[in-house]
């Protein structure tokens, strides 16, 4: 029906078609029709709503180009395996059942939107349609597994200097994974793993970026604290060439990894830094942690001076700038 609806305004380019045009043509009811033109909405599709007029449909979400996408790519290993997808729940599902059947090192898992993204915590990431980049990354490294953090934190270097580069946006990290631009979130970073005898398996990185959303794409509740590099930079971003960008950025940085240990990419991580030098207060098991965030230790936990002077260690979850 919805494929039914949009020939319709295809044969009508940039006119208004009632909705009572569009009920009687195909035989449903206006509201019917109502439902499913807020559901090609949700799809990323942009209409215009005239009383007395109809609907007149502005724009299309926008679609991978995979050949561009492959033949601009400089990695040898990282997303030289590539999974497009349209609607999906979450492209980290995807890439776990990928690595379950033999998919190698470095396969990318793309979406055009996910019914269930998640992010840290089992929080729920919003990704419409078109507008964002919604992908997971298949890693093999034979590390130990209190060793993931450092990957984590790899990742969000890889994915702000690739920012920087491509958007031209002023992007930093807030510890341990998020990229902010003028203190609201634009991108956020899930590592999932699976561990053998102490030692990591695969680890799945998913990895989304609020691209090309617009201030309506998001809810009222997150335009406080969430944006786009769209929205901050005044122009749409090309997915492509960002994912090209942070694969080659994130094959090269992670290769250092493996060579080198996690002494250069925590220096690399440091310079990004929205945290590091600044108040911030947090919530641990033994309580509330407030105090200077100092710096990054050897596996990649932030050191906090606390107002008496006690340095403590944050292994994990949310911190709060002041």
């Amino acid at each position: 029906m919805n494929e039914r609806i949009l020939q319709l305004f295809e044969q009508n380019p940039d006119a208004y078609v009632s909705g009572e045009e569009i009920s009687r043509k195909l035989n449903v009811s206006r509201t019917a029709v109502w439902k499913h033109i807020e559901a090609l909405r949700q799809a990323g599709y942009k209409f215009e709503s005239a009383t007395r007029k109809g609907y007149r449909l502005l724009s299309k979400p926008d679609a991978w180009n995979v050949t561009a996408l492959l033949a601009g790519l400089r990695t040898k290993r990282m997303g030289q395996k590539l999974h497009v997808y349209g609607e999906v729940d979450s492209t980290q599902t995807i890439a776990h059942a990928l690595v379950a059947s033999g998919a190698p090192e470095g396969t990318l898992v793309l979406a055009e939107s996910q019914t269930s993204g998640r992010g840290r915590m089992g929080r729920k990431w919003h990704s419409p349609a078109g507008k964002g980049i919604w992908m997971s990354l298949v890693l093999t490294p034979r590390i130990p597994v209190y060793f993931m953090p450092q990957l984590t934190l790899l990742c969000a270097v890889a994915l702000c200097r690739s920012v920087q580069k491509t958007a031209h946006v002023d992007a930093g990290i807030k510890w341990p994974n998020d990229l902010l631009v003028k203190g609201k979130k634009i991108s956020g970073i899930l590592l999932e793993s699976s561990g053998e005898d102490e030692r990591l398996k695969y680890v799945i990185a998913g990895i989304g970026i609020s691209a090309n959303l617009s201030v309506d794409d998001y809810p009222e509740e997150l335009r406080s604290v969430a944006t786009s590099l769209a929205i901050e930079r005044g122009a749409d971003v090309s997915r492509e060439a960002l994912v090209q960008s942070f694969l080659q950025e994130f094959e090269e940085l992670y290769d250092l990894y493996l060579e080198k240990g996690f002494a250069p990419i925590r220096l690399l991580w440091e310079a990004q830094s929205v945290t590091l030098r600044r108040p911030i207060r947090t919530h641990t098991p033994q309580g509330i942690v407030e105090g200077m965030a100092e710096s990054l230790d050897d596996s990649g936990a932030l050191t906090v001076v606390t107002k008496e002077g006690e340095r403590m260690k944050i292994y994990s979850g949310d911190i709060e700038l002041k």
